[in-house]
């Protein structure tokens, strides 16, 4: 029987490039967003859906995931800027990251489901920021502390706790086979142009392209884990295809190694260089804006994905510079184009630069001929639809 997976939350960021990689699969996938995701321009073996919803509103929820066998639940809320962050008390925010996941764990166990069948799969996004407060949880119905050795928690990080919580919950009950992936910053080009990617890693490409300069608040010392987008789809397919040995926890993905900020954006001025052939615009370190930054943001974040890899076999196929030049040229306006016009919105992805960034292969630079991608490449959509050890 041919599964029925179901993607929440499908025309985002993540959520289109996991579209993508599950189209090559043999599935019944269904996409589901508020906005119409974009479908998949491959020719692939799953039959896709793509739907309109409000997933926030709870029958609309129920009628997407009627008969999934399983479910990736990527719905985030975000403000009107595009940003992730949240206060404590928003209810819209609360609604969003929290009650929708209880909303589909009730659905879920309200299904009727023939003897001896297994339970739905769900996946559940949340953050690698939850490393350096709290392990994974182990019992359902504990609440993470407001303070811990690595600081308060922000508003964003006791939302995803608590779904982890309430997700961890139906699974020791039978209801799903519950598993929850932290995080850390992903970044690349955006396969939908309707949702580009809004991290801090193309902001900065934007902002370089531009020729403005990079602003780096402290000394550029702090530590991120860079993830490319395509790594941590490819994440969530291992998880779907381990999912017996996942349930009831939570696994942390990361790259290879962590950065530092001034590393990664001298890079990145070096990069947009390349292309631009202007010098590389300066990178400023100065101290943030009153009340711009919270404690989190001048804290290390650094992670173990080492118990995923064991279990699942995944690993990241890109390194960082190769993912950062790829996404550097999904930016490049092509030639004749004006730049981009702000800070905050992306030119759409071109199909080659999508392709670049999964294979690793280099697009060429202007006054450059194009070098053809090998064959079957490591990490090219169709290599991609299973993970192996």
């Amino acid at each position: 029987m041919t599964p029925r997976v179901v993607v929440l939350g499908a025309s985002g960021f993540l959520g289109a490039t996991l579209v993508a990689q599950l189209a090559e699969r043999p599935v019944l996938l269904r996409a589901v967003a508020r906005r119409p995701a974009v479908p998949p321009a491959c020719s692939a073996p799953a039959h896709t859906e793509i739907r309109s919803a409000d997933l926030t509103d709870r029958t609309a929820l129920a009628e997407a995931v009627a008969d999934a066998d399983a479910v990736v639940h990527l719905v985030t809320h975000r403000d009107a800027q595009g940003s992730w962050r949240t206060r404590d008390g928003d209810p819209v925010a609360e609604h969003t990251n929290v009650t929708v996941l209880r909303d589909l764990l009730e659905i879920l166990a309200e299904r009727p489901r023939s003897e001896g069948a297994p339970p739905p799969t769900v996946l559940f996004a949340s953050t690698a920021s939850l490393d350096a407060h709290e392990p994974p949880p182990t019992a359902p119905g504990a609440t993470p502390p407001a303070t811990a050795a690595a600081g308060p928690l922000t508003g964003y990080d006791r939302q995803k706790y608590a779904a982890e919580l309430a997700l961890r919950a139906a699974d020791l009950a039978g209801v799903v086979r519950g598993v929850a992936l932290r995080l850390p910053t992903v970044f690349g080009p955006a396969v939908n142009p309707r949702a580009p990617d809004r991290g801090v890693v193309s902001a900065m490409v934007r902002r370089a392209l531009e020729g403005e300069p990079l602003t780096l608040w402290a000394d550029g010392s702090l530590r991120r884990n860079l993830l490319p987008v395509a790594d941590a789809a490819r994440g969530f397919l291992a998880a779907l295809d381990h999912a017996d040995r996942l349930a009831g926890r939570s696994w942390t993905l990361g790259a290879d190694r962590d950065s530092s900020l001034g590393e990664v954006f001298e890079q990145v001025a070096a990069l947009v260089a390349e292309y631009t052939g202007r010098p590389p615009v300066p990178v400023h370190r100065t101290a943030p804006p009153t009340g711009a930054a919270t404690g989190s943001d001048f804290r290390d974040v650094r992670v173990d994905a080492a118990p995923f890899r064991a279990v699942t076999g995944w690993r990241p196929l890109l390194d960082t510079r190769t993912a950062l030049e790829a996404t550097v040229a999904a930016l490049v306006p092509p030639p004749g184009a004006p730049p981009p016009m702000s800070t905050t919105a992306a030119p759409a992805a071109t199909p080659a630069a999508e392709h670049d960034l999964a294979s690793g292969n280099r697009r060429a630079r202007p006054g450059e001929q194009q070098a053809p991608a090998a064959a079957n490449a490591p990490g090219t959509a169709r290599a991609l639809g299973k993970d192996s050890a």
